[in-house]
Formats: C-alpha cells, sequence, structure tokens
C-alpha cells in the first residue's frame, strides 16, 4: 500500500472517530447565528425550516433514544456521505493526463 492511501485511510479512521465518539462532548451552546438571536431578542420570532422533521435533523438521528448514540450515529453518516460525494466529485472532476503521441 503506498503512502498516499495509509494518509487517506488514516484521515478517514481518524474522522470516523472524531464524528462518532468526540462529537457527543462539543459545545452545547448555541451556535453564533442562535446566539445572536437570543441577544437582540429575536430568537423567539425564528421559524423551523422545511428539513427540520428529518432523520438527521438536529445533529443526530431520529428514532434513536440513546443520546451519545444518535450524535455519534449522525455523525458516522456525515462522514461517509461526505467521503462519498467528495471521492465521487475528485474522479469525475481530475484532470486525466494528456496522451502523448510517440514518433
Amino acid at each position: 500500500m503506498d503512502k498516499n492511501k495509509k494518509f487517506l485511510i488514516s484521515g478517514f479512521v481518524v474522522s470516523l472517530f472524531l464524528a462518532g465518539v468526540v462529537s457527543f462532548y462539543a459545545s452545547s451552546n448555541p451556535d453564533g447565528l442562535e446566539k445572536v438571536a437570543q441577544d437582540i431578542g429575536f430568537l423567539d420570532t425564528a421559524k423551523e425550516h422545511t428539513n427540520a422533521d428529518g432523520v438527521l435533523a438536529d445533529y443526530g438521528v431520529k428514532g434513536i433514544d440513546n443520546e451519545r448514540a444518535s450524535v455519534g450515529i449522525a455523525g458516522v453518516i456525515g462522514v461517509i456521505g461526505t467521503a462519498i460525494v467528495g471521492g465521487l466529485l475528485f474522479k469525475f472532476l481530475a484532470r486525466k493526463p494528456k496522451k502523448t503521441l510517440k514518433q
């Protein structure tokens, strides 16, 4: 296995660990926009977005009661989804070497 594949696989494993285990310990404080809305006083006028009832809404997986597992599984799904989309984009958008004519 070459260095690039080892590096990519190591990065993927670390990403899965961070998303699946460490993400549960992230700050529970509101994000920047929510904090500003709370400070200025217009948080009560906010409306739910269209995907608020989605399976992965609110940093968890709907239907899983254990909050730690819900957040971890949502993180792992996000990492896998990002890897798939990114890999496909790199595959289709990567420049192919030009063929040279031999004389």
